[in-house]
């Protein structure tokens, strides 16, 4: 079971994240790229960070190569902005959750009535 340092940490971790991803330029890096959460190890040494895309699993493979890719960059505007003592190493994780609810919230609207307006009476 976590505790709160722990978790304290992830949600730090997801903030920033979602900041910092809005600063990298690299075309790799899908621009519909959502951070969904953050996973630490017991020790902070580890973290997998899972994006999801709403243009699908496949646009999200695509950018966390060129997140691996600027993974020092991150680690350290992390260090930076945490103020932490040592920044963990960053693992990030295909996530298609942002799409699949996207997709079960379009079934929904599919088969859900149309609702009729009262007709006035004259």
């Amino acid at each position: 079971m976590a505790n709160f340092k722990t978790n304290r940490t992830e949600e730090d971790i997801l903030r920033e994240m979602t900041a910092i991803l809005r600063e990298l330029k690299d075309p790799r890096i899908d621009p519909m790229l959502t951070v969904v959460r953050a996973e630490l190890s017991r020790d902070l040494s580890d973290c997998k960070i899972f994006v999801s895309s709403l243009s699908g699993r496949d646009a999200a493979k695509r950018s966390c190569l060129g997140l691996d890719s600027a993974s020092g960059f991150i680690r350290r505007e992390l260090f930076h902005r945490l103020k932490i003592r040592k920044c963990p190493t960053l693992h990030f994780v295909a996530d298609d959750s942002i799409a699949h609810s996207a997709e079960i919230n379009r079934m929904l609207h599919e088969i859900q009535p149309p609702v009729e307006e009262p007709q006035e009476k004259e």
